[in-house]
């Protein structure tokens, strides 16, 4: 399976350094896309995902094979499709990144805070990308389906939209000025308009997903974080309250579509 990925991660780079690829990215990133349809390696990701869930560890020596995402004890099927959601057991509105840092401590004893003030794809937030990529993948294809009903829900998601019109940063940018418009593109980059329902299916249904210019995997927290980089502006922390209302937002706004998880990107 590496060697497949391997092989067609090389014929894609191949590709996309041709004369052709300068002439015409967005057609050559569609075929891109095309090429690893059938072998994503995001697969391994999820494979490690996986055997993380089952496995004991942390100072309580438990696995997460009972960790509840909203759908019952162990539940991954279909349970990212469905989040964020409010959990009456801690009292908030949580992602599933938030979520699974939850159950990693009070099931395994493992410190939130190793992974808040941790670094992107290192240590236990490197294993939390994992899990994320095991779960969303139980969802692909599933309709988006956030429930917005509890008052919670509707606070988060009005807290997601006012951030996402909100401008700062050296630039006076924000989320809006490059996602709020048809057909706008960076470079090869095609950007969602997330003020439309269709636009926010797009943006929030295809993240997490594997990045090829740099071989990782990003979760929707990696994703918003380096938004907020890019628009020269304070990074939020890690599951903090103003990420996951802007997943509210996009997430809330795209129900009904298909999530696409895990994605392929540029």
């Amino acid at each position: 399976m590496r060697k497949q990925f391997m092989f067609t991660a090389l014929g894609a780079a191949v590709m996309l350094t041709s004369p052709l690829a300068s002439a015409n990215e967005e057609l050559n990133f569609d075929a891109y896309r095309e090429m690893l349809a059938d072998g994503n390696p995001a697969e391994l990701y999820e494979m490690e995902g996986e055997e993380l869930w089952r496995t004991a560890r942390g100072p309580k020596n438990a696995t997460l094979e009972q960790c509840n995402l909203g759908l019952g004890p162990g539940v991954v099927e279909g349970a990212a499709a469905q989040l964020p959601r409010y959990f009456d057991d801690t009292g908030k509105v949580q992602d599933l990144e938030s979520r699974l840092m939850h159950c990693m401590e009070t099931q395994q004893g493992i410190p939130s805070a190793e992974i808040i003030n941790g670094k992107f794809l290192k240590d236990e937030r490197g294993k939390l990308a994992a899990l994320v990529a095991y779960v969303v993948t139980h969802s692909k294809g599933k309709p988006i389906a956030v429930d917005l009903s509890h008052p919670k829900m509707k606070a988060m998601y009005d807290m997601g939209e006012r951030a996402f019109f909100y401008r700062t940063g050296s630039m006076d940018f924000a989320c809006s000025t490059c996602h709020s418009q048809d057909d706008k593109r960076i470079r090869a980059t095609s950007l969602p308009n997330i003020t439309k329902p269709e636009g926010a299916a797009a943006g929030w249904g295809s993240w997490p997903a594997y990045r090829v210019s740099n071989s990782q995997f990003w979760t929707m927290q990696h994703r918003l974080w380096d938004c907020f980089r890019q628009q020269r502006t304070a990074e939020p922390v890690f599951a903090s309250d103003v990420t996951i209302a802007l997943s509210v937002f996009m997430a809330g706004k795209g129900n009904g579509a298909a999530a696409q998880w895990p994605g392929v990107k540029r």
